[in-house]
């Protein structure tokens, strides 16, 4: 019942106004007198012959005036001027003439009222729309919408039967490796029995498919309705499809869709939608019912091009279709946002009224706790305030009063930190209140200025976005939170850190019947079970590696560390030293990953030094720049898959692109020098969690800074070996490495560790190529 243009120039519910909605729901039911009954259930089962359809909701009020006169009321809380509000809009009419439908026949009534409320969010301001309607009226009008959706219906009915079928046949479609049975028995127990596991997998033992397969069987008997495959990164998600192909393959129907990110699948170079920038945007409600049934009926498998393709063919939205085929798709393939970011997730899924079982595979998932703190974390900038006043001088005096007086909370939260560049907040006081003023001015002046856009107008845009977030954050704020004020550059700020994120991801989680979080580094364990999931009775499985660990040599270099007391010219040509008699056991394809940028600069420019002293044949060098393009990261990457005989050394940032997500098979890379630990740089926010934790008796420092650390250092190791055919050498270059607190965060697979130095390094990796013939 939708129509008209996508408008993003008026402004859209967001979470705060959806408990602000309910709120004013509650306050106008409890303000109406004793014929007026809230919140009446009500549903009718139409026959449509193999199956039946059932229409049920909840009807805000019921009027009873007497016995054959009876009001439907629907509740609407908007943040428009309700002086602008000439009609109801159609889409909600149509909802409530549909509780009028039903009810007129429920009670036999000849005809019904049905009134529209419309509650301004801001001002509390009401504005109803009252009109009567025939009962033969509105049951026609009403079996006209029943006949539109019954296609629908029938396809829904009919595709979920053939899919359920095929799911049940369905086999795997390879022959297992070895543990990887036992690993898709114990992924379809943790479905069958409604909990959470964490598997820790080690690269190559298929564990995409793993989790995928058992997922799919528990679809076929109805355990569950949809699945979503949750990555943190585009590479991630094109193994997922590729193993739902796979699946198709061997006779399984499956409507598979990637939801791709909104800037990367836009046909509008200004990215905005409204219809006077967007063509697509203006009618596209019209035309969004044809496209959907076409592509839903056309294609089982919707990555970017196709939803590309229809959505040009039909002169639509391709980020609204690919949301809107989303519903109907039975696997989701998607970024980690979707689910999780309050201002960003799904909300047609996750509402209270919806009845789906879903399972969630959660790819990557040691990503999952620094995204989740970054979700689920918020900033106020006190100059932020002071530019939007500059802006609107003398344009609006209500918001620059509303403007000064955040200002001025702010500016007593400064001076009470006083010297302190960091100052700690149990609560934020009057300015909370003041915000919520604040923002329906701003909703106001956004309003009257939406046909008149301009710098002013989206530079306030730009702040309310901001704002909007923050406080949509603040509503989160317990004791997983620390809130804390910043003065730094020029700049104060007040913060909301996340240092657990595990409570707000629950509140998502809970959604679903199980979830499979996996990953190739989850070690150890239970401090991700403790910042990823609230129950206490999750399950753990650690997956046997299938590879012989005869053909991996892991070494540690005793001569050298990262630490800022050792840095010099001295550790630099240590560094360089230790890469380059590494490489010389055999010709071949090299990453070394090092803790920053100037630490690769200092390490190259003694590589590049000693290589030209060399009377040998050098390797090529080359390295990763923090200005890198998407295009140049896929060439540097290429200069490894493109074959090629010569020697290769590719420099790179641990953490920053390289050193995670990318399959380097075969002889694409033999070998990886991994410089440090890994360990982030101590900053406000790392060290406030180290506090945060400390004082909960847990080991402050590993949690904020050692565990994220080992992280990028295994997974820099783990772009070594990715098949059972791949052979190499990973080198891990600092004392630190040899304590016990860092070894037992290696994966259990690594059990014959060598130390070595300098002087032994290019005769030890000889050997080990030499072993391998």
């Amino acid at each position: 019942m939708q129509s008209g243009d996508i408008d993003n120039r008026i402004q859209q519910v967001d979470p705060e106004a959806m408990q602000l909605g309910n709120r004013a729901h509650r306050r106008i039911q409890k303000s109406m007198g004793p014929t007026y009954k809230a919140e009446v259930p009500l549903s009718e089962t139409i026959d449509f012959g193999e199956f039946a359809l059932e229409v049920e909701g909840r009807a805000d009020g019921i009027i009873c005036e007497s016995s054959d006169i009876y009001t439907v009321d629907e509740i609407k809380g908007i943040f428009q001027d309700l002086n602008k509000l000439e009609e109801p809009k159609p889409v909600h009419l149509a909802q409530a003439k549909v509780y009028g439908a039903i009810l007129a026949k429920e009670k036999d009534l000849p005809e019904i009222g049905i009134r529209m409320t419309y509650v301004n969010l801001d001002t509390d301001e009401v504005k109803c729309f009252e009109s009567r309607f025939e009962k033969e009226e509105l049951r026609s009008w009403f079996e006209e919408l029943i006949d539109s959706y019954r296609p629908w219906a029938k396809f829904s009915f009919e595709w979920r039967k053939k899919r359920t079928e095929s799911a049940a046949a369905l086999e795997f479609p390879f022959e297992y490796r070895e543990g990887q049975k036992d690993l898709v028995v114990n992924i379809y127990r943790t479905i069958l029995r409604g909990k959470k596991m964490f598997l820790q997998a080690p690269t190559g033992v298929g564990k995409t498919i793993a989790a995928v397969f058992p997922g799919v069987k528990a679809m076929g008997e109805g355990l569950i309705d949809k699945f979503f495959y949750l990555t943190p990164r585009t590479t991630t998600q094109q193994v997922a499809l590729k193993t739902c192909r796979i699946l198709k393959e061997q006779g399984l129907s499956l409507k598979v869709l990637v939801i791709t990110a909104k800037d990367k699948i836009c046909l509008c170079e200004s990215r905005e939608c409204n219809p006077e920038h967007c063509e697509v945007a203006k009618g596209h409600y019209d035309r969004i019912l044809g496209a959907l049934y076409d592509i839903l009926t056309g294609e089982d498998v919707a990555d970017r091009e196709t939803i590309i393709r229809y959505a040009l063919k039909h002169r639509v939205c391709p980020f609204e279709l690919s949301l809107d085929l989303s519903l109907w798709a039975d696997g989701v393939i998607c970024d980690y946002n979707y689910l999780f970011d309050p201002n960003a997730h799904l909300r047609r899924f996750f509402s209270d009224t919806v009845k789906e079982k879903y399972l969630f595979l959660i790819d990557e998932a040691h990503n999952l706790v620094d995204r989740g703190r970054d979700m689920y974390s918020g900033t106020l900038v006190k100059e932020d305030f002071l530019e939007v006043r500059r802006l609107i001088k003398d344009k609006r005096p209500r918001l620059e009063k509303r403007l000064s007086r955040c200002n001025s909370d702010l500016l007593k939260l400064k001076k009470a930190a006083g010297d302190a560049q960091v100052c700690k907040l149990d609560f934020i006081g009057d300015l909370e209140l003041h915000m919520i003023n604040l923002m329906s001015e701003l909703d106001g002046y956004l309003e009257d200025t939406k046909n008149r856009p301009d710098e002013t107008r989206e530079g306030v845009l730009d702040f309310y976005f901001k704002l909007r977030r923050f406080m949509t954050i603040y509503e989160l704020c317990d004791e997983n939170y620390i809130i804390y004020t910043k003065s730094q550059g020029g700049e104060f700020s007040l913060n909301l850190l996340c240092a657990n994120p595990a409570a707000n991801l629950n509140n998502y989680l809970s959604k679903g019947v199980a979830t499979i979080f996996f990953s190739a580094t989850f070690l150890p364990i239970n401090y991700y079970k403790s910042l990823l999931s609230t129950a206490g009775d999750d399950y753990a499985v650690y997956a046997h590696s299938p590879f012989d660990p005869g053909k991996r040599l892991v070494l540690i270099g005793e001569e050298v560390t990262t630490r800022f007391t050792r840095r010099g010219q001295k550790t630099y040509q240590d560094f360089a030293e230790y890469v380059i008699r590494g490489m010389k056991g055999r010709k071949g394809k090299y990453m070394a990953f090092f803790p920053s940028y100037d630490f690769l600069g200092n390490v190259e420019a003694a590589i590049r030094d000693k290589l030209s002293e060399s009377k040998e044949e050098a390797p090529e060098v080359i390295s990763q720049s923090q200005a890198m393009s998407e295009r140049e990261k896929d060439e540097f990457v290429e200069r490894f898959t493109g074959g090629g005989e010569e020697s290769l050394l590719g420099l790179c940032v641990m953490g920053a692109g390289f050193s995670e997500g990318i399959d380097l098979t075969g002889d694409s890379l033999i070998g990886a020098f991994i410089a440090g630990t890994g360990l982030p740089q101590i900053c406000t926010e790392r060290e406030l969690i180290k506090e945060y934790f400390d004082s909960r008796d847990m080991d402050g420092f590993a949690f904020a800074y050692l565990f994220a650390g080992m992280n990028k250092v295994l997974q820099a190791a783990g772009r070594v070996i990715r098949t059972g055919e791949d052979r190499g050498i990973i080198v891990l270059l600092d004392d630190r490495f040899r304590r016990a607190d860092h070894r037992r965060l290696f994966p259990r697979e690594w059990t014959d560790i060598e130390r070595i130095t300098i002087d032994e390094i290019e005769a030890r990796a000889g050997k080990f190529w030499e072993d391998q013939g």
